[in-house]
């Protein structure tokens, strides 16, 4: 599907006798003409998008996503590494692939190129042709229970824990190549965590699960029956350091699954899926 370039022009209104009068108001301070003129590719659009629309079996935009999409695959597509066609506003796996590719031809590797845009590669691919907004930024590396994560992780941690009164004590944390076998390196990147539930009741840990949720995880209480030892499993939204099968877990969680090999269905608490940027506005 082909998109038209729309160009945009942008007026200062004001009310005159009841007619609208468009003023030219000339460059703003701190901005160039040329900047100004540029389309607005929004990041945390592009992110949610790069982790749903792969996994949703279709080509189906996700909402609100489109717009900002289409940018990245017009400037993939100026760049030879998505063929022409392809900016139809869907992050499909055929974008993803693309991505990759040019994240590759940054000089990325490993979890640094997995085809999720991160905001220096997603800036470097904007210039001259959109610029960047709502940036997503993880912050350094820190830890919880002596467990790695990151800064935005952390901070996701604590307001899940205020929300249902329970503080998260960790039993694995992120940036842990090949740490856990079970958990097929999900733990490999950024923004997923273990969560130890010792000494919890079933309203207890019903209650973790709806708080990190709320705040923008992607959460499932593990069990025995499944497999697992019983700790909750929690993967940050939009997290962009997260490896490539955490990245599938959260489109499992959007299609309504467990994100486990058997893509049962989630038997979770219920709640309005956000991430963490959302959940802070």
């Amino acid at each position: 599907m082909f998109s038209k370039d729309i160009s945009r022009k942008t007026f200062l209104r004001t009310a005159a006798g009841g007619a609208a009068v468009a003023v030219l108001a000339g460059p703003l301070a701190g901005v160039s003409t040329a900047s100004a003129a540029l389309p607005v590719a929004d990041m945390e659009r592009v992110v949610l998008a790069a982790q749903i629309d792969p996994y949703r079996g279709s080509f189906a935009i996700t909402s609100g996503c489109g717009p900002s999409v289409k940018l990245v695959q017009q400037a993939l597509i100026a760049k030879k590494f998505l063929a022409a066609g392809y900016a139809d506003g869907n992050f499909g796996k055929v974008t993803i692939a693309a991505y990759k590719k040019y994240q590759q031809s940054l000089g990325y590797s490993g979890l640094a190129a997995t085809g999720l845009p991160g905001p220096t590669s997603l800036k470097k691919l904007g210039s001259a042709r959109f610029t960047v907004s709502r940036l997503i930024s993880l912050g350094g590396r820190t830890t919880v229970s002596g467990k790695a994560v990151n800064t935005r992780t952390k901070s996701m941690l604590t307001a899940a824990g205020k929300r249902c009164g329970i503080t998260m004590s960790l039993v694995q944390g992120s940036y842990n190549p090949g740490g856990v076998g079970a958990s097929a390196g999900t733990h490999d990147g950024g923004g997923v965590v273990d969560i130890s539930v010792s000494g919890k009741s079933s309203a207890q840990m019903t209650a973790m699960v709806k708080a990190l949720r709320e705040v923008g995880f992607a959460a499932w209480h593990r069990t025995p029956a499944q497999g697992f030892s019983h700790h909750i499993h929690a993967v940050a939204i939009s997290d962009t350091d997260m490896s490539p099968s955490a990245q599938a877990q959260v489109g499992d969680y959007y299609r309504g699954r467990n994100g486990l090999a058997s893509h049962a269905a989630d038997d979770g608490p219920k709640v309005t899926k956000t991430y963490w940027e959302a959940y802070l506005r």
